[in-house]
This record gives C-alpha cells, sequence and structure tokens, in this order.
C-alpha cells in the first residue's frame, strides 16, 4: 500500500511542476470573440477609422455642468459609415442630454468629457466606452449593457457619465466630436494643440 501511496504523491508532484512550468499565460483562445473581434478591427481599419478604448466612468460626486464648447443637437443612431462597418451593433443610451466638454486641449493631456444621458429602462448599466477616429471627425461610443439578473435595477433612467480620452488619442487640429444616443446625439468642436 506504501508504494501506491508514494506513486501517488510523485505523480501529483511531476503533473503540478509540468503544468507550472509549461502552462501557457496568455488567455486562451475564444474562437467566436476572437475571429469577431479581428473581423471588427479590420472592417474598421479598411473603413479608415482607428478605434480607441476609453474610461468611462459614473461619478459618485458628479460636477456642475459647465460647458465651454457650443454643443448642438444631432439626430441620433449610429452613422451609417460605423453602422455598415461594425460587425456587432453597440447598446446606446437613449438620448444624449447634457454634455460639458472644453473647446481647447492638449495633444499630450487627457480630454475628460462629463454628460447626462437618458437610458431605455431601469435594466441598463454602463459596460464602457469606444472611440472611433477617422481623421478629423471623432466618434464617442457610450455603451450601455442589459442587467442580467432579473431582481436587479439601476436607481434611475438619467446616468451622469465621465469618458476620458487618453492622451495622444487625438492629433493636433481642429476636431468634430459627435457623443452617439440612440434618439438623440450631441456634437461640438475641440481644437487640440
Amino acid at each position: 500500500m506504501k508504494w501506491i501511496v508514494l506513486s501517488i504523491v510523485l505523480g501529483l508532484g511531476l503533473y503540478t511542476y509540468l503544468t507550472l512550468h509549461y502552462r501557457k499565460t496568455e488567455p486562451a483562445f475564444r474562437p467566436y470573440v476572437d475571429i469577431k473581434d479581428r473581423a471588427n478591427t479590420r472592417r474598421l481599419l479598411s473603413a479608415g477609422f482607428q478605434r480607441i478604448a476609453v474610461t468611462a466612468q459614473l461619478p459618485a460626486d458628479p460636477t456642475a455642468f459647465i460647458s465651454l464648447a457650443p454643443v448642438s443637437t444631432t439626430a441620433g443612431g449610429l452613422p451609417e459609415e460605423l453602422r455598415s462597418t461594425l460587425v456587432d451593433q453597440p447598446l446606446l443610451p437613449a438620448e444624449i442630454l447634457r454634455v460639458a466638454a472644453a473647446p481647447l486641449t492638449d495633444a499630450t493631456a487627457p480630454y475628460p468629457v462629463q454628460f447626462a444621458c437618458a437610458l431605455a429602462d431601469n435594466h441598463r448599466q454602463l459596460t464602457g466606452a469606444e472611440l472611433y477616429v477617422k481623421e478629423s471627425t471623432v466618434f464617442i461610443v457610450p455603451e450601455f449593457g442589459l442587467i442580467t439578473e432579473k431582481d436587479l435595477l439601476a436607481r434611475s433612467r438619467e446616468s451622469v457619465v465621465v469618458v476620458t480620452i487618453p492622451p495622444g488619442a487625438l492629433k493636433p487640429g481642429r476636431h468634430d466630436i459627435t457623443l452617439l444616443g440612440e434618439r438623440g446625439s450631441k456634437t461640438w468642436s475641440v481644437l487640440v494643440r
């Protein structure tokens, strides 16, 4: 019996050593997600877009909406050039209500944009945001995912979000930025020095 126990202990030790020594460090290949991401990236690049992930947060204590940039309302939904390029359509907020953004920024500094948006229902929460840049046209796409737990609801159908565009994402020059909502979007211009 002692030989059986000894062989099990040695076998487990050898298995543990080999597993830890030769284990792959990067995440496993997820066929559906990885192939979809590659196709999305290829289609965006062929259409002339650059996709940049930006941080999107729900601030604990939102500041007052003081926008120095003149903001105007525009038609909602994804523009046709993005709609035809993206593999999966993002779940946008119903409408962008207010935007606070600066009309001037430095290319080496982050560019924060604070906005309030209306959601279609209480079953949505912020999941992130993407920035799509094509020459001097910029689209900010906030994404709201569905809350899958049936007993959970968002507190309000209005959310205040701060999106921070990282330094270097916008090249020097004038850019027309559109913050996309399903029924109503907001647009403004920013001069990047």
